[in-house]
Formats: C-alpha cells, sequence, structure tokens
C-alpha cells in the first residue's frame, strides 16, 4: 500500500500539492471561529454534585449575588484606611455602577478586612457567560475604570475575580503562545541545520507544517462545533507544539531513509518511492497509536481532556497524511537539491558512533537492558511522593498578574475561603416550605465541620422550599485541606439534613473536589483504553502477541520515571504543594503515545535487519546503527520543541513542557536506543511469536540488505 502511495505522489508531485493549497484555502476560508471557556465548572458534566448544586442556585436564587470581579482597595502607604478613605471607596463604588459597563449587573461595596487595611467593592456579572471572553473585555474596562476613579486619592485598587483571571489568563497564553511559537521555529531551524547542513531542507518543514496547521486547526474549529467540545486557550499552545514537533519527526523519518536510499544508488525519484514504501507503515502505526491514544480521551469526564483529544487526533492525522503525500512530493520535486550545499548525503559518515553504540548493544544485550532498565526504575520512585493540586487560575499564569496578587493579598487580609465560598442548598423534597426553625441547628452543625471557619443561613427562594447556607472554609478553595474539608461539609450536608430536605453542597472547593473524583476516573478509565489500543496496533504492525507487552512496559516505566522526576524537581525541590492536577493524564498520553514513536521506528528496523538474515544480537546492533541516528535527531528535536513551553511563564504550562520534553527524551535516549533493542536482541526469535516476522525472506540473505548495498556503494566511492 505504502508503494502504491510513493509512487502516486511523487509521480504526480504538482496535483498533489495543488490539492492542498486548495484544501488549505478552502477549510481556512470557511471555518467557525471558536470562543474560549475557562469556566472550571464547564469541565464538569452535570452529573457531579458542584454542577447540580450551581443548577438550583440558577433556579432558586436568580438574583444571588455571586461576584464575578473583586476590587480590593488600600491605602498607597500600607496603613489602615481613614474615613476619607472609605468614603472615596463609597465614591468609586457608585460611580462605576453608574456606568453601566457591558455584562455587570450590580456594583455593590464588600466588607473592609479585620485589620481595617482593606475593603472591597463587589461586581456581579451575567452568571450564563461566565469564563467567556466577553466578561474578560468586561474586566479590562472595569480596572481601567477603576483606577482611573482612584487617582487623586491616597488608595491604590486592584482587580481580581474570576473574570479579571480570565483577562490575565488570555493575555498571559497569548504571550505565551508567541515565545512557543517563536521558540519552536528556532529550535527546528538550528537544529535542522546543524544536521543536514542544507538550507532549505531545514526550512521546508517549516513551511510545509504550516500548511498543514492551518488545515488541521480549521478542522479542529469544525469538529468543535459540530460536536459541542469545549474550547480552551491552553488547547492552542499545545497544539503549536504537536504539530510542529510531530510534523518535524514524520519529515526526519522520511528524509534519513530517502537519504540512504540515495547512497545505496537509487535514482532520486525511485528513492523517494523507496523511502515512502520501507518507512510509510512505521509513521502510519506511529501515527496510529497517537491518534487512538488521543481518541481515549474521549472518555474522559472533563471538558478540557474532550476538546483536547479529538483536537490532537486531527491534527496527527493531518500531519500523518501530509508527511505520506506533501512532504514526498516537494521533495521528489526538489531531488537531491534539497541538500544542498551539502555533499554529505552522498555517502555515509566515516564516524561510527551509532555503529559503536550498536555494537555494545549487540555484546552485551543483558547489562544494557539492566542498566537502561534501573535508571527508568530509580525515577519511577519519585511517583510515590506525587500530589495534585486544583488551582487552575494560577496554574494558568504567573503569580505576578494582578488578579493573582488579588487573590494572595486577599488570603492575607480575609479568612482564606472568603474569596470563593461554599453554598450549601438545602431543598424540600416534597416541594413544601422548609421548616425555618431546623435553620440554625444545621447551620451550626455545619459550622462545626473541621476546616470550616463560620457557617450561616444567608437566603430563602420566594416559595420557601430552598435555603442558602454560605460556609466559609479556613483554606483557599483550590488547596488539598480545602477540598478535603468540602468533603467533610458534604458528608454532614447530606446526613444532618433535616427530614423532609435534600443537600447539595456547590462553590469552588465543591467543584475541584468533583474535577478530583473525574481526573481518578480517568486514571481507571483512560490509561487502560489507550494502552491496549496502542498494544493492538503494536501488535498488527509486528505480527506478535509477546513484543507489544514488553514495548508497552517499557513506556509504561518511561512514564514512571518522567512523572517522578516531574515530582522531584516541582513539587520536591520547589517545595509545591502539588503539580497541575491534569499533568499525569496528559503526560501519559504524550509520553506514552509520542514516546512509542521511537520504540515503533527502532523495532521496525530491527525486524528490517532480521528479515534480512540476521541473528537477534546483530540485527538489534545494526537497527541501532541505522535508526539511532533518525531517533536521536527526532527525539532532540521533539523534546526541545516541548520544552519551548516552559518560556510561557505558568506553572501548567512549564509543568508540562518539562515532564513531556523529559518523557520523550528517555522514550528517545534510554528506551528506543538501548532498552527496547538489547531486550528484543536477549528474547530472541521468542519475541515475534506466534509469527515469524523476524525471518529472513526467501531467496534474500544479509549481504542484500540495504545497509549492506549502502556499504557497498559508499566502499566504491571512496575506492
Amino acid at each position: 500500500m505504502f508503494r502504491r502511495i510513493g509512487t502516486a505522489v511523487v509521480r504526480h508531485p504538482v496535483w498533489t500539492i495543488v490539492a492542498w493549497l486548495i484544501a488549505a484555502v478552502a477549510i481556512v476560508a470557511t471555518a467557525p471561529s471558536l470562543p474560549s471557556n475557562s469556566d472550571e465548572s464547564s469541565f464538569l458534566p452535570k452529573s457531579y454534585e458542584s454542577i447540580k448544586a450551581a443548577d438550583l442556585q440558577q433556579k432558586a436564587f436568580p438574583s444571588a449575588f455571586t461576584p464575578s470581579a473583586i476590587a480590593l482597595y488600600q491605602r498607597t502607604d500600607g496603613g489602615k484606611l481613614s474615613q476619607a478613605d472609605l468614603k472615596d471607596v463609597a465614591r468609586i463604588t457608585t460611580e462605576l455602577g453608574d456606568k453601566h459597563i457591558d455584562q455587570v449587573q450590580k456594583v455593590v461595596p464588600g466588607p473592609p478586612s479585620k485589620d481595617g487595611r482593606y475593603t472591597l467593592t463587589l461586581v456581579q456579572m451575567d452568571s450564563k457567560k461566565a469564563g467567556q471572553p466577553v466578561q474578560a473585555d468586561a474586566a479590562k474596562v472595569l480596572r481601567d475604570d477603576v483606577k482611573q476613579l482612584a487617582k487623586g486619592t491616597d488608595l491604590e485598587v486592584k482587580l481580581g475575580g474570576s473574570a479579571a483571571q480570565a483577562l490575565d489568563q488570555q493575555d498571559s497564553s497569548k504571550r505565551g503562545e508567541a515565545l512557543i511559537g517563536i521558540g519552536t521555529f528556532v529550535i527546528i531551524l538550528v537544529t535542522l541545520l546543524i544536521i543536514f547542513r542544507a538550507p532549505i531542507l531545514a526550512f521546508l518543514p517549516l513551511l510545509l507544517i504550516g500548511v498543514v496547521s492551518a488545515i488541521a486547526n480549521g478542522l479542529i474549529a469544525y469538529a468543535t462545533k459540530l460536536f459541542g467540545l469545549q474550547a480552551n486557550s491552553s488547547v492552542s499552545s499545545i497544539l503549536i507544539v504537536v504539530l510542529f514537533g510531530v510534523g518535524t519527526d514524520y519529515f526526519l523519518f522520511l528524509m534519513f531513509r530517502y537519504r540512504e536510499r540515495l547512497r545505496a544508488g537509487d535514482e532520486p525519484k525511485q528513492a523517494m518511492i523507496n523511502a515512502v514504501d520501507r518507512v510509510g507503515e512505521a509513521i502510519a502505526s506511529a501515527a496510529g497509536a497517537v491518534i487512538i491514544a488521543f481518541l481515549a480521551l474521549v472518555l474522559s469526564t472533563l471538558g478540557f481532556l474532550k476538546q483536547m483529544g479529538p483536537a490532537l487526533a486531527i491534527s496527527v492525522s493531518v500531519t500523518l497524511i501530509a508527511g505520506l503525500t506533501l512532504i514526498p512530493a516537494v521533495v521528489s520535486l526538489i531531488g537531491p537539491k534539497v541538500f544542498w550545499p551539502s555533499k554529505s548525503w552522498q555517502q555515509e559518515p566515516a564516524n561510527a558512533r551509532f555503529a559503536a553504540l550498536g555494537r555494545g548493544v549487540q555484546r552485551r544485550p543483558a547489562l544494557t537492558a539492566a542498566v537502561s532498565g534501573l535508571i527508568l526504575l530509580v525515577l519511577s520512585l519519585g511517583t510515590l511522593g506525587y500530589k495534585a493540586t486544583f488551582d487552575l487560575a494560577s496554574g494558568s499564569m504567573p503569580k505576578t498578574k494582578e488578579s493573582m496578587v488579588v487573590q494572595d493579598q486577599m488570603q492575607t487580609a480575609y479568612s482564606a475561603g472568603a474569596a470563593a465560598p461554599t453554598d450549601v442548598y438545602l431543598s424540600s423534597s416534597d416541594g413544601k416550605p422548609l421548616d425555618r426553625s431546623a435553620f440554625d441547628a444545621y447551620a451550626s452543625k455545619l459550622g462545626a465541620v473541621d476546616g470550616v471557619a463560620s457557617a450561616r443561613m444567608s437566603q430563602v427562594n420566594k416559595a420557601g422550599t430552598t435555603a442558602d447556607f454560605t460556609v466559609t472554609l479556613k483554606y483557599e478553595a483550590s488547596t488539598d485541606k480545602a477540598i478535603d474539608a468540602v468533603g467533610r461539609v458534604r458528608d454532614v450536608a447530606h446526613a444532618d439534613a433535616p427530614d423532609g430536605t435534600e443537600a447539595v453542597v456547590g462553590g469552588m472547593s465543591s467543584i475541584y473536589k468533583d474535577i478530583d473524583s473525574a481526573v481518578n476516573h480517568d486514571y481507571r478509565t483512560v490509561f487502560p483504553v489507550a494502552a491496549l489500543l496502542i498494544m493492538v496496533i503494536l501488535g498488527l504492525l509486528l505480527r506478535s502477541v509477546v513484543a507489544p507487552w514488553y514495548l508497552i512496559a517499557s513506556v509504561g516505566l518511561g512514564f514512571g520515571a518522567t512523572l517522578g522526576a516531574t515530582v522531584w524537581i516541582f513539587q520536591e525541590a520547589q517545595n509545591k504543594p502539588g503539580l497541575m492536577f491534569m499533568l499525569p493524564v496528559i503526560m501519559y498520553l504524550f509520553v506514552v503515545a509520542i514516546g512509542t514513536d521511537y520504540n515503533i521506528l527502532m523495532i521496525a528496523r530491527l525486524r528490517e535487519e532480521a528479515r534480512e538474515g540476521r541473528e537477534p544480537r546483530e540485527a538489534a546492533g545494526m537497527a541501532l546503527r541505522h535508526a539511532g541516528p533518525t531517533v536521536a535527531a527526532a527525539g532532540f528535536i521533539l523534546a526541545a520543541t516541548f520544552a519551548t513551553m516552559m518560556l510561557a511563564g505558568n506553572a501548567l504550562l512549564t509543568e508540562m513542557g518539562f515532564a513531556v520534553s523529559f518523557g520523550i527524551a528517555v522514550a528517545a535516549f534510554v528506551m528506543a536506543m538501548f532498552f527496547t533493542p538489547s531486550l528484543t536482541a536477549l528474547i530472541g526469535h521468542a519475541a515475534w511469536w506466534p509469527g515469524h516476522a523476524d525471518r529472513a525472506e526467501p531467496g534474500v540473505d544479509a549481504g542484500s540488505s540495504p545497509a549492506a548495498d549502502d556499504e557497498y556503494q559508499a566502499a566504491g566511492r571512496r575506492g
């Protein structure tokens, strides 16, 4: 099949390129635009208690005051607020309300802090549009106006709250995307120039992947709108890296094999056909593993991951098609001039670095497997200390952003949970009015829960069937202590609800509690499904039942090593309370799926060498010699590309960038180069049971292999 694809593309390169350009223009011109949603509650399905509570609030208290923005005032000299200062705050609050800013429904004064150094203005916005860009725009106007109104006073004012956080997150994402894009471009360009010393070859993948990126983003927009998925700004940053990183990987897989066939004496067009034929199956299998692993995210209960899975799967699918059609078409048109001005493509380099590594694996496979396995195992021990944190807002932007400064100052000035109180909604189960005489006792029981600062009945709906009890926790909403405390609040709220009533618990801590449950569900569902499907792909590629087991086990070790190293560096060394809660899921899919690419490329080359008559150990050594440079180059570029995410300046992308780049480096330089080939050499022919995929083809021996032809041609030219 891949030979037929290569032949068709190389014979009709112009038509192939024209078809891609027409598709790009058509898709980009007609693709819908996507709003981004940063509301944490939108991540969860409606079956979770926190979402049921939010729905009940909308029905029972449609006009309930829930601040979307908070203006925090303090004196410029840091002293206590005077009566004149408080009059200025009252004036600012009134004038801010009189401006009738879009989305703003109510502006009211907030309580002063106990030490008298801070006070608040609370701003309510349309709850139906929480997390949407329109409220970030409103926050921008609010921030500018409140600072303008405070001019000429002794007050310093900062705007925080969820709408301001959405605004700061938006600005941070744009900056992060720009840095990631520039970093990715520079890394790919410089690395390809060093490897090939050919400017055309260095710029070519960037141009081609740019076309692929435009098409992929258009198709993602269609899919997101068609299936009603949630759009999220963090996905854009990840897409940049996936498209350019994976696209460059497939480009390198093809170009290294194309160069090898040219060195073996193939005519240029025939060399490209042979390259697609020989490496096409490995590229398709590698892409298939990635696509299936990403699609497994559809089983997630989190909206963020449900959106990410199809988006990344679409990106890799388009990249795969480009790797088998667009790239071969363009390169076949240019021919060997693509390597200009370098002449090194004409013969294999004299240095035998990878040949020496190959001989080492061939001679001592047991020692190689033991050392590389031990390294992975030791690093994996770090996973025992893993803890999750759920503060997406502070995780997705620097602590220096204004909304984050407000959040930190409010935790100091007020009760840590005051900025995001927990609400317990007590409803009549038979539709009759509630017995109000039981309210004080119920509030007392809620207030006595460990971790609760205060609890009071704040309002009852007009029908008298639902009461809202405001519970203020002692801890900031996203901390482990707050999540544990809200779990205890739920237990008491349910168990001690008066007869004929039922309770649901809402608020940010309740949402984080449910996100924690959802992530644990995903660990039990997404991980095994993705691993099983990748094993099926490996089994189909290798025609083996044995090899997929130790290959997926090695990748699992790589995942453990990556998470362990990330825990030690970010959680232990930097004394952080935990890693972002979604990191293990994302890491698993990137490290397991994309890391499998290198295992597939190496094992496919090992099988090819074995089919040409080599014994298992020799085949492993030759596979490392010839596939090693490809794996090293591709692994370095992809790891460095993901590392650019650390430039974004926020905890989520910094942790993700390190973890994925480290995991890919482990997959390429430990698993694919040493652990997998040495283990395969040790297991021998049994690795391919029940098939005989490694047995020599009839009439073929080691002397007729492409590698041997390569050596013969090179020797002839040197002679």
